[in-house]
């Protein structure tokens, strides 16, 4: 008699078997309004496919594998030789091995690349977050290497690749390579000029041997790493191959690997150099302007990865919704539960069209473009990610209990929801960048102006807050101390003014009117009556 107590009703079925790219309506117009028309039967026959394996149960197991089986850090063989090497679960290859065979390391050499390669960076990130990092390092060490033509033409065919082999073996033997970056020290931190790792030259035009650490260095597991170090020009970029061209490796030793709070699939690691041979990207002394485009196609990423958790955590709350009754009906059918559905559906939805605006700019690749990424990517990382983690927090809460299980996925993306924000630099770090392009680059605020103007007239809160903007921008006074509560506002603006321009009447308005026109509160659900949020919280829904 027992057992009938224990009969299950009214629990909402798994989110799954289904295609993560099609079930997105907000990813799938934003990659027909970006992606050439003839390109675009392939662009979404290429995502959709990966959306139904990321959507798959296999894939959903990928994932809880290669979290619940971190990597394992080995410095020595059996017989005591040093190796450093790091042992990672099968699923963390099998998720990487789909990233790298999707074209997610690729997106400079091929036409809409960019777009094409972000749209599955958001879809494929929702399978698993932390294999993202070497997928993303890999992808933006291209352009620093374009800064010596030798070097990207030895480098790049590899690390586009769409071939994955884990092996730590010399480069020139190897189909695809993945590669990592190394930048911050214990002393300086996003302060790269503070390093004290030292670059000695070798009799060798560009060879040198470098001494010294890095506190964080990203996926020690790859084949070769990008890393800043003083010469005697000044702080210069380096790449450091792991295996050396005769099959040695080189002197690479791995301390430690981090205990994090999330990312816990991916290795962040400690490591020390002593001797190791390293070849010198661009000229002495410019180290910062060399690896600055790499920092600038990770930044894209870390708005791209919390887009996707966003977009993950309110599928799983408006999927939770539809099917949980409580108080005499479903609860995707309450008010005051639509509010607060239709309010984090928005803040998705926003993050998702920013970050394909600012995909396309790099695809279009021209002047006016450069110069408005050089404002949108350090305000869009900014606030995007910094939007994620109070997102992830109340979509959790849309479960109640049973989004605190494990079992559910949602307590791991509330784990990975804080670090893009600390990636690539802290919200300080991406606010003053913004700054220094408002004060010593003119064109890209004009830049920066010629977007949001593009929706100037059509709604009057849009129009509003554009003037209360090129207020604040006159003022000088004070302009550090105010810098995130500028930047805040250039964010909302840029991204009021493309859901204006593009998404359907219903959220544009219940954006305006609460991000723009202040017509809202402190926490998600305050979304101003009347609108229609049903439409909202309808658009937002993944239908299995």
């Amino acid at each position: 008699m027992a057992a009938s107590t224990h009969t299950v009703t009214n629990q909402a079925p798994p989110l799954v078997g289904y295609d993560v790219f099609s079930a997105d309506r907000v990813l799938a117009e934003a990659v027909e309004r970006h992606v050439a028309p003839e390109l675009l039967e392939q662009a979404r026959e290429e995502l959709s496919g990966l959306g139904q394996t990321a959507g798959s149960a296999q894939a959903q197991r990928w994932g809880t594998q290669a979290n619940e089986n971190p990597p394992k850090l080995l410095t020595h063989d059996r017989y005591g030789h040093r190796i450093d090497e790091v042992d990672f679960h099968p699923a963390w290859h099998r998720l990487l091995g789909k990233g790298v065979s999707a074209g997610l390391v690729n997106a400079w050499g091929r036409p809409g690349g960019h777009v094409r390669r972000t749209a599955g960076f958001l879809v494929w990130s929702q399978a698993e977050a932390g294999h993202g990092c070497p997928l993303s390092m890999t992808h933006a060490a291209v352009p620093a290497l374009r800064t010596d033509p030798a070097l990207a033409a030895e480098w790049e065919p590899r690390l586009t690749s769409q071939v994955y082999e884990q092996e730590l073996r010399p480069a020139t033997l190897k189909a695809g390579v993945l590669f990592g970056m190394g930048m911050t020290e214990k002393q300086g931190g996003s302060d790269v000029r503070a390093n004290t790792t030292r670059a000695e030259p070798l009799a060798v035009d560009g060879e040198y041997v470098l001494t010294g650490h890095k506190w964080f260095c990203s996926a020690p597991m790859s084949d070769g790493f990008l890393v800043l170090a003083q010469a005697d020009g000044g702080l210069t970029c380096f790449l450091v191959p792991r295996v050396l061209p005769d099959g040695a490796r080189n002197v690479f030793r791995i301390q430690r690997l981090k205990d994090k709070l999330g990312n816990r699939s991916n290795a962040s690691a400690e490591v020390e150099f002593e001797g190791t041979w390293a070849r010198r990207v661009g000229e002495e002394g410019r180290g910062v302007p060399t690896i600055i485009e790499m920092v600038a196609a990770t930044r894209l990423d870390c708005v791209t990865g919390s887009a996707a958790l966003m977009r993950q955590a309110v599928a799983q709350a408006v999927h939770h919704a539809a099917y949980r009754s409580a108080f005499g009906g479903l609860l995707i059918d309450k008010p005051l539960m639509r509010n607060v559905l239709a309010d984090l559906a928005l803040e998705s939805e926003a993050a998702t069209t920013l970050a394909l605006r600012l995909a396309a700019a790099y695809d279009a690749d021209t002047e006016q473009e450069r110069a408005f990424l050089r404002i949108a990517v350090p305000a869009a990382k900014y606030w995007v990610t910094k939007r994620c983690t109070p997102l992830v927090a109340e979509a959790l809460e849309c479960l109640g209990g049973n989004g605190y299980v494990e079992e559910c996925g949602m307590p791991r993306l509330l784990r990975e929801s804080p670090l893009n924000s600390i990636w690539e630099g802290s919200g300080n770090v991406q606010a003053l960048d913004v700054l220094r392009a408002l004060q010593r680059e003119p064109h890209a605020l004009n830049a920066y102006l010629t977007e949001v103007g593009k929706a100037r007239g059509a709604d009057h809160r849009l129009d509003g807050a554009i003037k209360a903007l090129l207020t604040e921008l006159a003022d000088l006074n004070a302009i550090e101390a105010r810098a995130r509560r500028l930047v805040e506002r250039m964010a909302l603006v840029l991204q009021g003014s493309l859901l204006v321009r593009w998404a359907p009447p219903e959220v544009a308005d219940a954006f305006c009117a609460s991000r723009l026109g202040g017509d809202w509160g402190a926490a998600f659900g305050t979304l101003p009556h009347p609108l229609d949020l049903r439409s909202i919280v309808e658009r937002a829904r993944a239908v299995v």
